[in-house]
């Protein structure tokens, strides 16, 4: 089986966005928000690890955090965290659909 690295790293930045959040602007809830976004997203990456079909916690995941941190970046128009946390949680939403997509091939 192989192991979703990207899902861990999308797992990582959205962690490591929550305690950037708390370091630089003492905010709790974006220290909260992003520990509890970051653990799902590492879950859901087990998850896809363990069986490629099992998509559903990242899907739900990355789908919530495309759409609050998107509407927070077009009200805000700020790159920094809103912006690139919802670029990535689209990309990983393409990646899973993709991953969807894809037959596996019978050996």
């Amino acid at each position: 089986m192989a192991v979703d690295w990207v899902g861990y790293g999308y797992s990582a930045l959205v962690a490591s966005g929550g305690i950037m959040g708390y370091i630089k602007a003492g905010s709790v809830p974006s220290l909260t928000a992003g520990l509890l976004f970051g653990g799902l997203a590492g879950f859901g990456a087990y998850k896809i690890s363990q069986n490629s079909q099992d998509i559903w916690v990242s899907l739900a995941t990355s789908g919530t955090l495309a759409a609050i941190m998107g509407k927070r970046f077009y009200n805000s128009r700020k790159i920094m965290p809103a912006g690139v946390v919802a670029g990535a949680s689209i990309l990983m939403l393409a990646k899973l659909g993709a991953g969807v997509l894809h037959k596996p091939q019978d050996t």
